[in-house]
């Protein structure tokens, strides 16, 4: 997908149409907007999780279903309306979620992450 240099809208329908079929693929995602170091993705897995850490910083908005979001060591019920945060390199993923989880997933900044801010 193209960078994006003017306002932009997406749909959660328009994402979904863009998703490969649950027999296709489990680790089902469909880029959505990419510009700099942003990147928007809706992610829709099938009945496991295959996520393996990642180089950058990334934060979740669960759009649908329900399930626990295992993120290092803790492990968190999560719904609908739900923000989820992941700093880079840490393992994460998605246990006992329904079939119908859908979540934005947004990538930021620098590989490697941000620096924390403890203020």
């Amino acid at each position: 997908m193209e960078a994006s240099t003017s306002p932009f809208r997406a749909t959660v329908e328009d994402a979904a149409s863009r998703l490969p079929h649950p027999d296709e693929a489990s680790l089902r995602f469909a880029t959505v907007l990419k510009r700099g170091s942003l990147l928007v993705e809706l992610y829709a897995p099938r009945n496991h999780d295959p996520q393996t850490p990642h180089d950058r910083d990334e934060a979740y908005v669960v759009v649908s279903g329900s399930g626990k979001f295992v993120n290092g060591g803790d492990r968190h019920p999560f719904g609908p309306g739900d923000m989820l945060f992941v700093p880079a390199g840490q393992t994460h993923r998605f246990e006992d979620f329904t079939d119908d989880f859908q979540a934005w997933v947004i990538f930021c900044g620098p590989q490697g992450g941000e620096q924390a801010d403890d203020s």
